[in-house]
């Protein structure tokens, strides 16, 4: 089983839109799909793309071969990561493990508290 990386074209007429998919070589273009990758909107003023790196690599690693116009549009996929703002993630991402670790504090306090008051109480 021959296993290609290529796009299989979604969108309306005159509006194309691409998804970045794994499908077995022998499938037809608008087929059915192992795995999707990723998106490609050539209509944007930058020829968006979007791809999840770690499949892909992934894909590529086990013997899927990319057809060439996935080829030529994966450096764009990088490229669009690399501009992406990275310390609004982080903060975003370290304010929700800080919210996470408050809330898991705060219920041990409050389950000693009630354990010692029917201890008391008792």
């Amino acid at each position: 089983m021959s296993v290609r990386i290529r796009l299989k074209r979604m969108g309306n007429r005159n509006n194309p839109f691409y998804r970045i998919v794994v499908a077995d070589g022998r499938n037809p273009n608008e087929g059915k799909a192992i795995e999707y990758l990723g998106t490609y909107d050539p209509k944007s003023a930058t020829g968006r793309v979007v791809l999840k790196h770690d499949r892909y690599q992934y894909w590529l690693g086990v013997g899927a071969t990319p057809s060439d116009t996935v080829r030529s549009i994966v450096p764009r996929a990088i490229e669009h990561a690399n501009t992406l703002p990275k310390k609004e993630v982080a903060d975003s991402d370290a304010s929700s493990a800080n919210d996470q670790a408050n809330e898991q504090a705060s219920e041990p306090e409050a389950v000693a508290e009630t354990a010692s008051e029917t201890v008391n109480a008792g």
